[in-house]
């Protein structure tokens, strides 16, 4: 099966209730993991990449490992999508490249650090809409902006200033309707990386209520988390044991996240926790047999630490079992769909 637009799995996440996890990769180990947990779970498939990541393992090498991954598990419906493109520009790269779904993150301005006005991420967003559709390609957008209201995360913005960039309901639905977006990422107070809250997180940090009133606006709107990694303890806790050094830290719960599925999430990126289960494994490789120079026997066991956690997802998000569901569309399939649609 060819790589399919990602809007084809969420549409099919909504009929059936479910969320699909997307999972971040730069390198071969991390698409094998991801693509050996879907075989095994049965599960559709999301793999994106970051800017950061396209550049560490260059657009030919990242698109030929999709194309391995889509002849390998032909039965297995995959997506792959631009996670946080700063530009249209960067999004028109992706889809030159194969990418059959782009983010168009204009909460920010080009710069990736920077919080953009209204009126600006509306007008790069609806630009990115209109040429990646006419490719039958998915877009996602952002409102409001990423960033821990504990920490300085995201955009650097902390407590306060924080709250007043959560993503506001009331205008929601007139930037999906501005904007036409397939998928909209909201912000409700997580970030990226693992040092998301310092303390197990309630409605004061975590504003779950955000996505509810949302959902409740826009019922037919795909909503996507982002910075969702969990954080487990038992992942930090090998990392330590192996000589790592990581701080107290939480990541949002798998329950709030299923919370969230209820209400119109069908979308959760997750990265963090896939890094942490790596990097324990290969710190207990080489604790334990610090004579080892195979990367084979150390990348390994660091691939099966991966599968685990995205086995895991597959099957607490409510996407496994539905691979074999989801009827295929094609990119050129889904031109004549929002061609209709504009209509």
């Amino acid at each position: 099966m060819p790589l399919i637009p990602m809007r084809v799995l969420l549409d099919h996440a909504a009929a059936n209730g479910y969320g699909v996890a997307a999972f971040n990769v730069n390198d071969m180990e991390q698409i094998q993991a991801i693509m050996a947990a879907a075989e095994k779970t049965d599960s559709p498939v999301i793999v994106q990449a970051s800017r950061g990541a396209r550049e560490y393992s260059q657009d030919a090498y990242l698109r030929h490992l999709m194309l391995a991954a889509a002849e390998l598990h032909p039965r297995l419906p995959i997506a792959m999508h631009q996670d946080h493109g700063n530009s249209p520009a960067t999004c028109m790269s992706a889809i030159a490249q194969g990418f059959t779904s782009v983010m168009i993150d204009g909460s920010l301005t080009e710069d990736g650090k920077t919080p953009a006005d209204y009126a600006y991420n509306v007008r790069v967003t609806r630009e990115v809409v209109q040429a990646a559709h006419a490719k039958g390609v998915t877009v996602e957008g952002e409102l409001g902006v990423l960033g821990g209201i504990e920490d300085s995360h995201g955009a650097g913005l902390t407590g306060d200033e924080a709250l007043k960039h959560l993503t506001d309901p009331a205008q929601a639905g007139q930037f999906v309707a501005e904007t036409g977006v397939d998928a909209l990422a909201v912000a409700i107070g997580t970030s990226h990386g693992a040092y998301k809250f310092s303390r197990k997180p309630t409605g004061d940090v975590l504003v779950m209520s955000v996505i509810e009133e949302i959902h409740e606006r826009l019922p037919n709107t795909h909503l996507v988390m982002h910075g969702s990694s969990s954080v487990p303890q038992e992942l930090l806790e090998i990392i330590r044991q192996y000589g790592g050094q990581m701080k107290e830290t939480y990541g949002v719960p798998v329950e709030e996240i299923q919370r969230g599925i209820k209400h119109g999430v069908r979308k959760i990126n997750v990265d963090t926790d896939n890094r942490l289960a790596m990097t324990g494994a290969v710190r207990k490789v080489f604790a334990e047999s610090p004579g080892e120079f195979d990367p084979r026997k150390w990348l390994g066991p660091a691939r099966a630490a991966m599968q685990k956690v995205c086995e895991e997802r597959m099957i607490a998000f409510g996407q496994a079992g539905q691979a074999g569901k989801i009827k295929p569309k094609s990119l050129r399939s889904m031109v004549t769909f929002y061609a209709k649609k504009a209509k």
